[in-house]
């Protein structure tokens, strides 16, 4: 544990943050496997409409710098693919 209040601050801000993060993260996972389970079970639609909102999430993460703007736009292209591939 540091000495310096600053640093004490950081810390505790840091955690904070980290765990915003994870919980951020954790959401954009789950709909990314909700819109592989849709599409790997055949219902288009479903999976489009999912694939929306994980889009949502991924560029409200990419904004905020919670993930990289170029990961989001790799990750939404890859789901978009899976999507588009269901008959």
């Amino acid at each position: 544990m540091p000495n310096i209040k600053s640093s004490i601050r950081s810390v505790k801000t840091d955690e904070e943050r980290r765990v915003a993060n994870g919980q951020v993260k954790a959401k954009i996972r789950t709909t990314a496997r909700k819109v592989e389970a849709q599409a790997a079970a055949g219902s288009k639609d479903e999976a489009q409409a999912t694939l929306k909102v994980a889009a949502g999430l991924l560029d409200k993460a990419a904004r905020k710098g919670t993930i990289h703007k170029k990961a989001a736009a790799r990750k939404k292209s890859r789901l978009a693919k899976k999507v588009n591939a269901v008959k």
